[in-house]
């Protein structure tokens, strides 16, 4: 579970990174744990106020952190069936996407190829399709966006518009 979202996470930073400036110095502390986008949902709520990923995706990202919160500070054995209620609307709004079908497919078929090998735990099972498309859609967002460059800019000598990017509003 926690790994599972902490790949999420890095590939949340990825997008986020992907839209921001540089760094001015060579040590970029923005995303440390300390610093302003150090925690997933500092990263999950940015992401979703640039428009970035859409409400359900967001929604989606923010049960993730709030089921990996429940596991790190379980003291007892945690399941992912403990959390199926809470996951259930993040995995519906994943089975849209047009990979669910054949990756769960593909799945299916690994957990049942082996003899006596049991099938692949449905919650389990749809945890990893989660995951999988998080991941692949964030990190593909990533790689097609460049840094948001405002039509805008306020300076000390005045406001300069870039009438190349029109404002906004």
């Amino acid at each position: 579970m926690l790994v599972g979202v902490a790949r999420v996470d890095a590939a949340l930073e990825s997008l986020l990174q992907a839209v921001l400036l540089p760094a001015a110095g060579p040590n970029d502390s923005f995303f440390q744990p300390d610093r302003p986008l150090g925690s997933f949902g500092a990263r999950i709520t940015l992401a979703a106020r640039l428009g970035l990923i859409e409400p359900a995706v967001e929604h989606s990202l923010q049960t993730l952190r709030r089921v990996r919160n429940g596991f790190a500070h379980s003291t007892t054995t945690a399941t992912l069936s403990d959390h199926a209620d809470r996951l259930a609307q993040a995995y519906a709004a994943a089975r849209a996407n047009a990979l669910w079908a054949p990756l769960e497919r593909i799945l299916q078929e690994q957990g049942s190829s082996e003899p006596g090998q049991a099938p692949l735990d449905p919650a389990l099972r749809d945890y990893i399709l989660l995951i999988t498309i998080l991941v692949a859609f964030l990190e593909a967002a990533a790689q097609q966006l460049r840094p948001m460059q405002p039509g805008v800019v306020m300076g000390f000598s005045g406001i300069t518009v870039d009438t190349a990017t029109p404002p906004a509003w």
